[in-house]
């Protein structure tokens, strides 16, 4: 075949005289263009953030080396929602509602649940005022507006039972007569893994009232000196300052609910959601409690990071402490050592991701 053979043509060999066609010549494979990756998101210039950012540097100058619960935790505040610390004692639980309540100069209570606890003891009751020959209701300790619920699994159901109203509704009904909490009203429970030993645990139904689940973990080495360090005088928390105030967590609170999410990402986390529900492993899955909390905790997450939208990032980062006390794991499943966030992984993993716009999804 000559140089100016046309491909497909009949040509002759020179040697045996044979006749063919000549062979055709493939067209070049286009290659596919390199999928660019989409432009990384621009921080605006928003009072979540600023707020945000204040409050969790005060609060690290008491829990040290724990900036992502901390991170967690506000954001949980901020999405108007509660908070289940649940760990090992001394790890600086109860010290991070503490501080948390100092940096804002909100009222703090703490309530030690035991046994013994009555639900009046927590919402209030009403005394007879000889003076005025008068019933007078006293407050609880619930009636603060930030409220530290140590130990809860030591209380009775009938009083665990005494939260649920106030966590879901922001009051308290008491003696026939409804009460508003004062806003911006935060409950953090903390609870013992470990020792379950005349504990009542929290049944599925109240652990869905809480938006997050939490642990904090022993710190690291380094962390744990300059605790020591920190503390060789006075504890820290004696010298915390306000950094904020509750008028402007509740501006901060209205703010996050008007954090951009796009249909993509609200698709995705229904897809999520479906996933637990579907899953083999998975004896209960999310409920639409559980799509809500997601949500709102992406938005508080985007709005504390800086951002005016929602990306599935952050969705996933906030997935495995939003969803994580919501799954039941079928007893099958616990014999194989099958675990919640292994599940959880595995469903992130599993569900496609959505390509959202490169700049500027809110717009």
């Amino acid at each position: 075949m000559t140089a100016n053979t046309t491909p497909g043509s009949e040509v002759t060999c020179p040697n045996c005289g044979s006749k063919s066609l000549a062979p055709t010549v493939d067209a070049p494979t286009p290659q596919n263009p390199v999928a660019q990756k989409p432009a990384p998101r621009e921080r605006v210039d928003s009072p979540v953030g600023a707020m945000a950012g204040r409050l969790i540097d005060n609060i690290q100058k008491v829990i040290v080396g724990k900036r992502d619960e901390i991170t967690l935790t506000v954001m949980a505040y901020l999405a108007e929602g509660h908070v289940l610390l649940e760990d090992v004692p001394g790890v600086a639980k109860t010290m991070l509602a503490r501080a948390l309540a100092r940096s804002i100069g909100c009222d703090f209570k703490r309530i030690q649940c035991t046994p013994d606890l009555l639900p009046n003891d927590i919402t209030g009751s009403s005394i007879f005022n000889p003076k005025t020959t008068e019933f007078e209701f006293r407050p609880g300790p619930l009636f603060a507006q930030i409220v530290l619920a140590d130990e809860i699994n030591r209380a009775t159901p009938r009083a665990q039972a005494a939260l649920l109203e106030a966590m879901a509704e922001r009051k308290v009904t008491a003696d026939g007569n409804n009460y508003e909490l004062k806003p911006p009203f935060f409950l953090i429970a903390t609870q013992n893994p470990i020792d379950h030993e005349g504990t009542f645990p929290l049944p599925e139904a109240q652990l869905d009232r809480f938006l997050v689940r939490l642990s904090l973990g022993y710190p690291q080495f380094e962390n744990e000196v300059s605790m020591l360090q920190r503390l060789k005088s006075q504890h820290p928390i004696e010298t915390l300052k306000s950094v904020a105030s509750a008028a402007e967590i509740i501006t901060c609170q209205a703010s996050v609910r008007d954090v951009f999410a796009d249909e993509k990402v609200l698709r995705y986390i229904v897809q999520l959601i479906h996933a637990t529900r579907e899953n083999y492993d998975v004896l209960l899955g999310g409920s639409p409690r559980a799509s809500m909390a997601l949500l709102h905790c992406a938005q508080a997450y985007a709005a504390i990071q800086g951002f005016d939208f929602v990306s599935p990032d952050d969705v996933k980062r906030v997935a495995p402490s939003v969803l994580g006390h919501r799954l039941i794991l079928k007893p099958e499943s616990r014999i194989r050592k099958k675990t919640v966030r292994g599940v959880l992984e595995e469903i992130l993993n599993s569900v496609p991701v959505p390509q959202m716009p490169a700049v500027g999804g809110a717009q």
